[in-house]
């Protein structure tokens, strides 16, 4: 006798997998959205063709539960699974060294989610991280964006809970020369220290309020939690820092996510 529908949703496990920068991190939840084992974290690897990221993932599953079905969060422009373009992983060391010909073409046009799906043995759902990062935190109300702040700056906008088409309009320029990536990312926090880098954290959110009109603003990623408190004070009631975890834990969200029509054709 077949188990009732409802009490088969509710077994479902998902291998949520949140693959950044400079690390990757997997666990596998239930449908509730509970963690069942601590996230195991390895380095991000380099250089990375396509087959050394599904690799790597594949590892790392093996010593996690089993899971019925996969969420992996991944850098650049994604639609329906295909890559568009990854500028992480096109490069020979990792984020801001030098771009090489051959994973430019390796990761053009690659349909993770089916790489994934074939590799795992299930099927997996492949998005933006900043994605599934906001399908962990948003509340389905108005209009809500979502920024992670990490190697570089993420974002993802949800209408009413809707996810819109992606825009990697991080690699737009702030200013001369230099994008949102360059100017928000890893590197410029470094060098300015805390302080300083909280407070351009600060310029640029200013600069985006009047562009977005949101009703609420999510602050997520690994350096989320290094904005000072005077800035996050300053910031206003509308902006809320959420933890670097929602990454995993909108991977089992990211399953009943609505997507605008447009992010569709």
């Amino acid at each position: 006798m077949n188990a009732p529908a409802a009490e088969t949703a509710n077994d479902v496990r998902t291998l949520a997998v949140d693959c950044g920068g400079g690390g990757i991190k997997a666990s596998v939840l239930d449908a509730q959205g509970t963690m069942h084992v601590p996230p195991v974290r390895v380095p991000t690897p380099y250089p990375l063709p396509p087959e050394r990221l599904v690799e790597t993932v594949v590892a790392m599953a093996k010593d996690l539960p089993k899971a019925d079905r996969g969420t992996v969060g991944m850098p650049g422009m994604l639609r329906h699974g295909v890559v568009i373009a990854t500028p992480h992983y096109v490069t020979k060391s990792g984020p801001r060294t030098r771009v090489l010909p051959e994973l430019v073409e390796a990761w053009a046009g690659k349909d993770m989610a089916a790489a994934f799906s074939e590799a795992l043995g299930y099927p997996v759902l492949v998005l933006n991280d900043a994605e599934v990062h906001g399908a962990g935190v948003v509340s389905g109300s108005g209009l809500e964006l979502v920024l992670t702040l990490g190697t570089g700056l993420g974002s993802a906008l949800f209408d009413g809970g809707v996810l819109a088409p992606h825009l990697e309009w991080s690699h737009a320029p702030v200013r001369w020369g230099v994008s949102y990536d360059m100017y928000l990312g890893e590197v410029e926090r470094r060098r300015l220290g805390d302080a300083a880098w909280s407070r351009r954290v600060r310029r640029a959110i200013d600069g985006l309020r009047p562009v977005f009109l949101w009703d609420r603003l999510y602050i997520g990623g690994g350096n989320s939690r290094r904005i000072r408190p005077i800035v996050l004070e300053a910031l206003g009631d509308d902006v809320v820092i959420v933890p670097n975890s929602a990454g995993i834990v909108g991977g089992v969200r990211a399953w009943g996510l609505q997507r605008s029509p447009l992010s569709e054709s």
